[in-house]
């Protein structure tokens, strides 16, 4: 007889999953990669539950570390300087000017390049 442990049932996802995130721990992970690690955890109740559970044990583990000294920067907030109504106008003029000299630019280019492939 043979006294083996029944071999573990799991979805694609699940593996996927894995291997996702021992990309995003060694930072080897891609931008595309980490996008569809989200989509995984946001897809799949269970994981989603289990990526909770390990953060909130993960928060405890900051606690023992150090704090970096603070670095002052000078200010953090900065002022956001307001357009005037008439700046306003102007740049909604220019982007429609804009636009209609591209869209010029590409009706008189495309008989240019139909030509070219005779």
């Amino acid at each position: 007889m043979s006294h083996r442990n029944p071999p573990e049932r799991r979805t694609f996802l699940q593996d996927r999953f894995d291997i996702l995130i021992k990309r995003q721990k060694l930072g080897t992970a891609t931008f595309s990669e980490l996008t569809e690690l989200d989509e995984i955890v946001n897809r799949d109740p269970e994981l989603r539950e289990k990526v909770i559970r390990e953060s909130m044990l993960m928060e405890g583990v900051d606690d023992f570390e150090e704090p970096a000294p603070p670095v002052d920067n000078g200010p953090i907030l900065q002022t956001i300087k307001r357009r005037s109504v008439l700046q306003r106008i102007k740049s909604w003029i220019s982007r429609i000017f804009n636009a209609q000299i591209l869209t010029v630019k590409t009706t008189i280019q495309a008989p240019r390049s139909a030509l070219l492939s005779f």
